[in-house]
């Protein structure tokens, strides 16, 4: 913020330190905090499995193939978690991680709806005045991990930060869409 003030007490990194605040807390939240994250991916993998099975999708070797690739993913990205822990200041792991597990995610949610099937476009409706409609938590899986790869800095953002900070490529020029 441009001509913001506090008082020193408040200040968190010292004056003009809040950028690198910023950043760190991110690099965090696109990093090493995804091996927590990652239970409740395993989880959700589980339930995708349990509905593949459950509605005979399972069967067919495309799906079959994308739940394994899902699982092998699953596995990469802890791994590369893992590793990042002994790499402080490696500018490009939370980029890195938020790549992978943002478009991991995203296609685990289009996974879920595929092994559903037709059934995966409607849910309970309660039909009373209110219209309520209640997504399941495969539907809700697909719906709300559309937003995984914007959040946290967008795809494009970290695909930037990897670029710049750690191949050394020189910035994008302003102005360009």
């Amino acid at each position: 913020f441009d001509g913001a003030s506090a008082r020193g007490e408040h200040l968190v990194g010292g004056e003009g330190g809040g950028w690198s605040v910023a950043m760190s807390l991110l690099g965090f939240e696109r990093g090493v905090s995804t091996l927590a994250q990652q239970i409740g991916f395993a989880r959700e993998l589980g339930r995708v499995v349990e509905a593949a099975v459950a509605s005979g999708a399972v069967l067919d070797p495309v799906v079959r193939d994308r739940l394994v690739r899902q699982w092998a993913e699953l596995r990469t990205m802890r791994w590369n978690a893992l590793r990042t822990l002994g790499r402080a200041g490696d500018a490009g792991a939370p980029s890195v991680a938020k790549l992978l597990w943002g478009g991991w995610h995203q296609r685990l949610g289009e996974l879920a709806m595929s092994v559903r099937g037709a059934a995966a476009a409607v849910g309970p409706v309660d039909w009373s005045p209110s219209l309520s409609y209640e997504l399941d938590l495969l539907q809700h899986l697909f719906l709300f991990s559309r937003a995984d790869t914007i959040y946290g800095g967008s795809d494009q953002v970290q695909r930037t930060i990897i670029a710049e900070r750690v191949l050394g490529l020189p910035r994008e020029p302003k102005g360009v869409v």
